[in-house]
């Protein structure tokens, strides 16, 4: 039987109206809640503090009714706000809510519904007056006659919105947000198959179809909706607002509904927002089987194929992250004794054998797993051997202060360059964050029995210090404790530089003191090691030509198999102004190159030290550009090249003719002399004897060039010398083409039969010139 007790001055701006109620529900809990209140399960309902408080109780399935507590409140944008909640599992947006505001809105009566209605008409009014235009208002619906019974009008009401449109899960364009509904499954402690957890996140959806902005969306709000929720959102949210914090396992009436509901969705995704979509698939088998833990204890889990996650909501499903499906495991068990057995504590082995028989006299299926029966442990007592391993961590704090050795992954998680220590004893190797120290341990499905030497593993953790490194609890204090208890980071947030004297300085001495150490295939730091000596090729260059022969130097080693250039590297090595002082460095300390991959090639500083200084040396002079990624010699760079090859002490190949010419060059000391024939009658000045030999070593080198001396110094009288030698040596034989100006023609003429008078001379200018063309190969 219902009790109504109603405030007699309900507060107009307080005034329930179907708009407000149709706004807070989807259509399912509406039609729920309305079927409650016609059959009259609100009870007790009471309506105080002028209408800002409602109370009731609901008939629910249970024996005992559940109680509500609704508050409204006035809002600037939706009329009023109304907060509800409920002693009902699903706390907020409930069936149960819903039936006490539609019985409130039957007691309120249509005079205060009526005063509410000219109110909101008269601010309507208002509102069009003052912006000077009709506002985009639906239509009002036709008002029931005053003064019929609350049922009527209530029913009238609901009449009137069949002709609403139905809600849709479309978006508009407009609307650029979603909810996607993270999926992950936190791994279970002592190998417990992980629980269903669920992260909804607002996603913006950038135009090119990426994603924007991502961040956690509360379930909670749902009860004040934003336009981006569709109605199965609303469903799920409501759902959701039932767990404690952002990330917990799924749990409600019918989790596998819920599961499906937001697959349905396609806005489910797998670890993350940006990981692979989910959709539901077909059924897969599994099995149960009991998992022996580091600690020797057991406990059942769910085994699939290769490939499979298994997951618990809590019945056993699956994910396939690579097909982007997940459904339910079909189990060789009823579903009530698999979700129990899933449910075991971790069974140490000093209770295992009760456990085997209590199942197997108990169980009501045959093929019920039990546990394994443990062999006796095998007793070690063995010396402890520290093992240290350099991962690529994720953290949710950058320690390095944005100075390089953190690499940022977005959404505010960096990878981190970390240690993780463990102690091995024998075939045993123990985790560091053991606690309490373990008795019993297993390996390869043997039972060991470990004598701890913790005095041993105190001194590796001093080691540790020593060099520098931190609990990541104490690098990042923000992280949670839970996490990487076993990881180290430096301390002194120095950047690549410490962990670079880390990889190349004490792993080396951790490994002389006994100590396994393994750099993961990830690590930021990679250190590799040449397996040849360096070796010089000069070979012909690519790119465009520009007239030159140009040939490209290259120092080639083999690092793991695969020939690495090293010209790259030491070019821009060279182009840093700390370059000479590395070039300094003691013989004893490594030479560390940055290969264009990221790795770190070591080399013997006693090795590379001579090549390093005579690149150096080219480079002071001009002869390397430092913006370029190659070294290109041409024959004008004859003697640099010799000057390298000298210094380097390195193994040569190709280009023979260049480094020929060089040493050549290096020997004599310079442009050697040329010799004057007896032919050549004139007398050369010393300035003018270096201008022969210059074009004469020009000649023999395969170059061309400009003698540029000044109007008067004689240049006529040098090139006539050059081709006197050249017809002396018999290397003349072949017309030479001197241009000039007519008014010069005289001069070249007199001045080659006056000094060279071997030479003929066939002067062509003028309209004359074209009969002369058939006597040149007679010069």
């Amino acid at each position: 039987m219902r009790t109504v007790a109603v405030a007699p001055d309900i507060d107009p701006t307080l005034t329930l109206r179907e708009s407000d109620i149709r706004r807070l529900f989807n259509p399912g809990t509406l039609s729920a809640g309305r079927s409650y209140e016609q059959r009259g399960r609100v009870q007790e309902l009471e309506i105080s503090e002028r209408g800002a408080r409602i109370t009731a109780t609901t008939q629910g399935s249970r024996p005992d009714p559940y109680l509500q507590d609704v508050k409204i409140s006035p809002s600037a944008s939706n009329g009023i706000q109304v907060r509800g909640i409920c002693s009902c599992p699903v706390r907020r947006g409930c069936k149960h809510i819903a039936a006490v505001l539609i019985a409130a809105l039957r007691q309120q009566g249509p005079a205060t519904r009526h005063q509410a209605a000219a109110q909101q008409q008269a601010a309507e009014q208002q509102a069009i007056q003052q912006q000077g235009h009709l506002s985009l208002m639906p239509t009002a619906r036709p008002k029931a006659p005053a003064g019929l019974p609350p049922q009527i009008e209530y029913w009238l009401a609901e009449l009137d919105r069949t002709e609403e449109e139905e809600p849709t899960e479309d978006f508009p364009s407009s609307i650029r947000n979603r909810v996607f509904y993270v999926l992950s499954a936190p791994a279970g402690t002592d190998g417990q198959t992980g629980r269903l957890a669920i992260d909804p996140m607002t996603v913006s959806l950038l135009k090119h179809g990426g994603l924007g902005s991502i961040k956690r969306y509360a379930p909670h709000q749902v009860t004040t909706p934003a336009k981006y929720l569709r109605p199965s959102d609303r469903i799920i949210l409501q759902r959701l607002d039932r767990r404690v914090g952002f990330t917990s396992q799924l749990a409600d009436d019918d989790p596998a509904d819920t599961l499906r509901r937001i697959l349905a969705t396609g806005r489910a995704r797998w670890a993350s927002a940006e990981g692979p979509a989910l959709a539901e698939g077909p059924e897969r088998q599994g099995q149960i089987v009991w998992a022996t833990n580091p600690d020797a204890s057991q406990r059942p889990t769910v085994v699939l194929d290769e490939g499979l996650i298994p997951i618990r909501i809590p019945a056993p499903w699956y994910v396939d992250p690579a097909a982007g499906t997940m459904g339910p495991v079909a189990l060789d068990l009823p579903r009530r004794l698999a979700s129990r057995l899933l449910d075991a504590p971790a069974i140490p082995p000093e209770a295992a054998a009760e456990v085997r028989a209590h199942l197997s006299q108990r169980a009501a299926v045959r093929n019920v797993p039990v546990p394994a029966e443990m062999r006796p442990p095998e007793a070690v007592r063995t010396r402890m051997q520290p093992h240290l391993r350099l991962i690529n961590g994720t953290l949710p704090n950058d320690p390095s202060v944005g100075r390089g050795s953190a690499k940022p992954l977005g959404h505010g998680l960096f990878a981190v360059p970390l240690v993780r220590l463990s102690y091995q004893y024998g075939p045993v190797t123990l985790p560091r964050s053991s606690r309490p120290l373990p008795r019993i341990t297993v390996h390869d499905g043997t039972l060991y029995e470990v004598e701890r030497d913790r005095a041993a593993e105190q001194q590796a953790l001093a080691e540790l210090a020593r060099i520098g490194f931190a609990s990541v609890n104490e690098v990042v204090p923000v992280y949670y404790q839970h996490a990487h208890t076993d990881d180290f980071g430096l301390r002194e947030n120095g950047g690549p530089t410490n962990w670079l004297h880390v990889v190349t300085q004490e792993v080396p001495q951790l490994r002389a003191a006994g100590w396994t150490v393994e750099i993961d295939h990830d690590f930021p730091v990679q250190i590799v090691s040449a397996d040849t000596e360096i070796e010089a090729e000069l070979s012909e260059g690519s790119g465009e030509s520009s007239g030159i022969d140009w040939l490209e130097l290259h120092l080639g080693v083999t690092v793991d198999g695969q020939h690495v250039d090293l010209v790259p590297a030491l070019v821009k090595l060279i182009a840093r102004p700390e370059a000479a002082a590395l070039a300094e460095g003691p013989d004893d300390k490594p030479f560390v190159l940055p290969l264009p991959d990221g790795r770190l090639l070591t080399l013997p500083m006693a090795r590379i030290r001579p090549t390093l200084q005579a690149l150096l040396e080219l480079w002071s002079n001009g002869g390397i550009d430092g913006e370029a990624e190659h070294l290109r010699f041409s024959r004008m760079d004859a003697a640099d090249l010799a000057a390298l090859e000298q210094r380097s002490g390195l193994i040569w190949r190709g280009g023979e003719s260049l480094r020929s010419l060089g040493r050549s060059l290096r020997e004599a000391g310079g442009v050697p002399n040329a010799t004057i024939p007896p032919s050549f009658l004139a007398t050369l000045r010393p300035y003018q004897a270096q201008g022969v030999d210059w074009l004469q070593f020009l000649g023999a080198s395969g170059l061309g060039g400009v003698l540029a001396d000044d109007m008067g110094l004689g240049k006529t009288v040098q090139t006539l010398a050059h081709l006197a030698i050249e017809k002396a040596a018999g290397r003349l034989d072949r017309p030479s083409l001197i241009v000039c100006p007519t008014s010069l023609i005289p001069n070249w003429t007199n001045e080659a039969r006056r000094f060279a008078p071997n030479l003929t001379v066939l002067p062509l200018h003028g309209s004359a010139r074209k009969a002369g063309f058939k006597h040149i190969p007679k010069h």
